[in-house]
């Protein structure tokens, strides 16, 4: 797989309340991840960039919310997410906290 390729599959980490339920309570968390990525390529693109083991991927297709600009209505893009179980012992640090 072509590493440049991996480096743009993952977008931010997603930091909600529920994705910071869901890293405590299931050791899974959030990312905005490429529309067209995979989940191989999201699975790889973790391993190599946070040195984790990754056990599953699951993926949303998110779709855009229509909004209005006064008389102007417009949409939202439409993004993935992927939702990502890492491995009994294993956690991500965004934050540098110790």
């Amino acid at each position: 797989m072509n590493h440049e390729r991996l480096t743009q599959v993952l977008r931010s980490p997603i930091v909600t309340e529920k994705s910071t339920r869901l890293r405590a309570e299931g050791n899974q968390i959030a990312f905005a991840v490429a529309r067209d990525a995979t989940k191989h390529e999201i699975k790889k693109a973790v391993e190599d960039r946070f040195g984790v083991n990754v056990e599953k991927v699951q993926t949303a297709n998110v779709k855009g919310k229509p909004k209005r600009f006064g008389r102007i209505q417009g949409r939202r893009k439409d993004w993935k997410k992927a939702y990502v179980r890492l491995s009994e012992g294993q956690d991500i640090d965004f934050f540098g906290a110790e």
